[in-house]
């Protein structure tokens, strides 16, 4: 079905949509209360015009639609569809990792807290999720350090002789030998419960008291316990910055835009204090609109395993705000606000998530940077190379013995490609395998074209091979008179770096950034030649060339299995020609020589009728009765061997001729 056939039948019902390219790739998933009218408003003229919807239209080729009940379903649905696809034209939140949980068991008489990815239906006590990791191992230790919880996995029944070593550092009470009663137990589990609520105050003033009744039945030991736990719950209070007198749940998500780059801030408030926060980074978000990067972080965020706050305070408004409040209550089980405010004291939370996205985006701007500034001051060092390496062009060449050679171009410029201006190269003038000839053929092109036309010229030429593609790319470039260009070959065995200047290669570390990033650039530029390559072959394929019954010695092996075998082979090597049916009609049954090396036997299979020695499977006779018919024993080489198929046709229609008197 064509683009306009699935245009004309879209229904007016709520869905989901996506749009292919012509390689039926998903380039973007949208959903729309009405799909007749929300896809069909994409190739009106009439549409508002901006380069990020004018680039996605003219790559769709196809489009896909899934009709819902409502509109929720579909905003549910465009969020998996988003995150399993992940699509050019869509905002994507690349940080998909599952944060974790602590999980209080309860289907255990003795329960215990573990780390969990996911969030089961089974009865169990979820905390968190934790912001990030490192926060919730370590709650998990300070719980485990205050409260004598189990660690182990076994059965308890009180009946082991004596405890693990756990209970020797002061970590369980050993209900494993029922030391501690099941009652006993159950008043940590409820203590572990009430600190991972953030009910420290009840538990600090609980914990009080019983320190100052055992400190009064002198039992200090017991006193001194209780005294550390209680110190260690107020550092960790301490600890936690107190933004809010309310004690309320908040998620506050404030964006910062520079360029084509974004970063959204993401604070936890639970109880009125900041008990995590994490940054996400987006980039190629140029085009849209600071209120569409929050909802589509907003869908993606709150479609893992995380329940939103009751209230999510916004920097900006968000489109169909109404609907995304739906969406969040229903994940979450409770109702959900979302604000966007403009004074007061919520202004000033969503101000600071502001600031920190502003400083947690410019440091990762100043980190690419510099990084990209290392290296580039590296690399000159290393290779002695005048100025910074701003741009590298890096080149290959790929065939297939001989056959559909290309050669390939890819550009680094400033710590990224440039694909725009990457070319591919169809080698014309080189006949066979000839690495060296075929690169010095794409340089000379490629810089010719340069040379005539304008244009930029690299700061550095990287070729995938070794001393002898140097030396055929250093002559095609003094031919051309840019022997100043710096020039290097990359080697992949032993990723050894040749020179023109040095006749040992350089061999950098290996871990080494420059390395990795020249690493980078011929990987690059291989994969671009071999994928031009496969594409030719598999234009070429169509075309088959029939090989005679029995192939001579001199054609490729592959060949002359599929003449043993009776298949057809496709035609490797233009020196290789095609023989016709009528041709291999007339040297059936006809008395041949050997031409170059003995045949070999062919290699009998177990269960097969064996071939025919004297069918036309095997034309040629055995090379000593050539020897002998000439007088052999004279020390000569045969005249035959050296000959080429093609010039053997000749030879094999002499042969058709005399088969009966040879």
């Amino acid at each position: 079905m064509s683009l306009e056939e699935s245009l004309a039948r879209l229904p007016d019902r709520p869905g989901v949509y996506l749009y292919k390219d012509a390689k039926q790739q998903v380039i973007y998933v949208g959903k729309a209360a009405s799909l007749k009218s929300r896809v069909r408003s994409y190739f009106q003229d009439s549409r508002p015009r901006d380069a990020k919807t004018d680039s996605l239209v003219r790559q769709i080729r196809d489009l896909e639609y899934i009709v819902t009940d409502n509109e929720l379903e579909a905003l549910m649905l465009e969020a998996n569809l988003v995150r399993r696809h992940r699509p050019r034209y869509n905002i994507i939140l690349r940080d998909d990792k599952h944060y974790p949980f602590l999980r209080l068991t309860s289907d255990e008489e003795f329960p215990r807290l573990l780390v969990a990815r996911r969030v089961k239906d089974d009865g169990s006590t979820y905390y968190g999720p934790f912001y990030p990791a490192t926060a919730m191992r370590e709650t998990l230790r300070l719980t485990r350090q205050l409260f004598p919880l189990r660690t182990c996995s076994i059965t308890i029944d009180g009946r082991l002789e004596r405890p693990c070593i756990q209970y020797s550092i002061g970590r369980c009470n050993a209900p494993c030998t029922g030391w501690e009663t099941r009652e006993g137990y159950a008043r940590t589990v409820a203590d572990v419960q009430r600190f991972l609520e953030g009910k420290d105050e009840d538990l600090i003033l609980d914990l009080t008291h019983e320190m100052e009744t055992a400190a009064a039945e002198e039992k200090f030991e017991r006193a001194a316990v209780l005294r550390d736990q209680i110190q260690s719950l107020k550092k960790v209070r301490e600890r936690q910055k107190i933004i809010s007198t309310d004690e309320v749940d908040q998620d506050v998500v404030g964006v910062v835009r520079q360029g084509a780059d974004a970063c959204v801030e993401l604070f936890f408030v639970r109880k009125g204090r900041l008990v995590g926060q994490e940054s996400f980074f987006f980039d190629k978000v140029a085009g849209w609109s600071d209120g569409e990067i929050l909802s589509a972080f907003v869908r993606q965020f709150y479609a893992k395993d995380v329940r939103a706050a009751p209230e999510v305070l916004l920097s900006e408004d968000v489109p169909e705000a109404e609907l995304l409040t739906a969406w969040l209550a229903e994940r979450a089980g409770h109702r959900v606000q979302l604000l966007a405010p403009q004074r007061g004291p919520k202004r000033e939370f969503v101000a600071l998530a502001e600031e920190n996205a502003a400083i947690a985006l410019q440091n990762r701007l100043l980190g690419r940077g510099n990084r990209q500034q290392l290296i580039q001051e590296e690399l000159a060092r290393e290779l002695g190379l005048p100025g910074l390496p701003n741009r590298i062009e890096g080149y290959d060449i790929s065939h297939l013995q001989g056959g559909e050679q290309v050669g390939s171009m890819v550009v680094w410029e400033n710590g990224e490609v440039k694909k725009d201006d990457y070319k591919r190269f169809r080698i014309k003038t080189v006949v066979g395998s000839d690495d060296f000839a075929s690169l010095a053929e794409m340089l000379r092109r490629r810089f010719a074209r340069t040379l005539e036309q304008g244009g930029p010229l690299p700061d550095l030429v990287l070729i995938d091979g070794g001393r002898g593609q140097l030396n055929a790319g250093l002559k095609a470039l003094q031919d051309l008179g840019l022997d100043y260009l710096p020039v290097i070959a990359l080697a992949k065995r032993e990723e050894e770096v040749y020179r023109p200047d040095s006749l040992d290669p350089l061999v950098l570390d290996r871990t080494s950034p420059a390395l990795h990033t020249l690493q980078k650039i011929r990987d690059e530029a291989h994969r671009f030649a071999i994928t031009y390559h496969k594409t030719l072959r598999a234009r070429s394929s169509r075309c088959w060339t029939p090989f005679p019954a029995s192939a001579p010695r001199s054609a490729p092996a592959c060949s002359r299995r599929s003449a043993r075998h009776g298949k057809f082979a496709r035609r490797r090597s233009p020196s290789w020609p095609a023989f016709p049916r009528s041709r291999q009609s007339s040297l059936n049954g006809s008395t041949s020589i050997s031409i170059g090396r003995r045949a070999r036997r062919p290699r009998q299979r177990k269960n097969r009728r064996p071939r025919n020695r004297t069918s036309s499977c095997s034309v040629f006779r055995p090379r000593a009765e050539l020897s002998a018919a000439r007088g052999s024993g004279c020390g000569h080489a045969d005249p035959l061997a050296d000959m080429t198929a093609r010039e053997t046709i000749p030879l094999f229609r002499w042969i058709s001729s005399i088969g009966s008197t040879a």
